[in-house]
């Protein structure tokens, strides 16, 4: 059964990491929506990256704020939401906790709880490459390391870590045995 007052689960990571993957098995698994945050990235943002020049500060915000926006509205209806996303720094992930109403900056307690997908460089390099040949993604594969060296977690986050070189359903099991997550599947 889903809580009460809702819940946003965000699959983070850098792109290669598995986010869609794995949000798309978790929404069949628990029954809450699954949005890709890069639906949600303005058409500048995506030729820029579809031209390889990495995203600033200044180009992520009104991104991040349409998500803690769509965020909020999960909340307020009392409905769950699984949200793929980079979230590479800290600002970015303070951005969608404000999307909870409770929310006191730089508490870390929130109704929005964040999984990093974890995955060697080289790990990424290859699915980054084999998703661009396939014409999957508009990211290509020269801005990887460009996220991998925005990615800063603190550990005061409380951020999950999962492996993300596992089969995507141990990854989903694995999740969902996570105590966080105990009692938020929808029957």
């Amino acid at each position: 059964m889903a809580s009460s007052s809702g819940t946003v689960i965000v699959v983070m990571g850098v792109s290669g990491a598995g986010k869609t993957t794995l949000g798309r098995r978790l929404e069949k698994e628990m029954k809450y929506k699954y949005l890709d945050a890069d639906d949600f990235h303005s058409e500048s943002n995506k030729e820029k990256m579809h031209m390889g020049i990495p995203l600033t500060d200044e180009d992520r915000m009104p991104w991040l704020e349409s998500l803690r926006d769509t965020i909020k509205e999960y909340l307020n209806n009392k409905k769950g939401l699984i949200l793929g996303c980079s979230a590479l720094k800290k600002q970015y992930r303070e951005v969608l906790r404000s999307g909870d109403p409770g929310y006191k900056w730089g508490s870390y307690a929130s109704a929005v709880n964040f999984i990093l997908l974890d995955a060697p460089a080289e790990v990424l390099s290859v699915r980054v490459n084999k998703r661009a040949a396939e014409g999957k993604h508009y990211m290509p594969a020269s801005l990887l390391q460009s996220q991998l060296d925005l990615l800063k977690i603190d550990e005061s986050e409380g951020i999950l870590r999962v492996d993300a070189t596992l089969r995507p359903q141990a990854i989903v099991n694995t999740i969902l045995n996570m105590h966080q997550f105990q009692g938020c599947i929808q029957s």
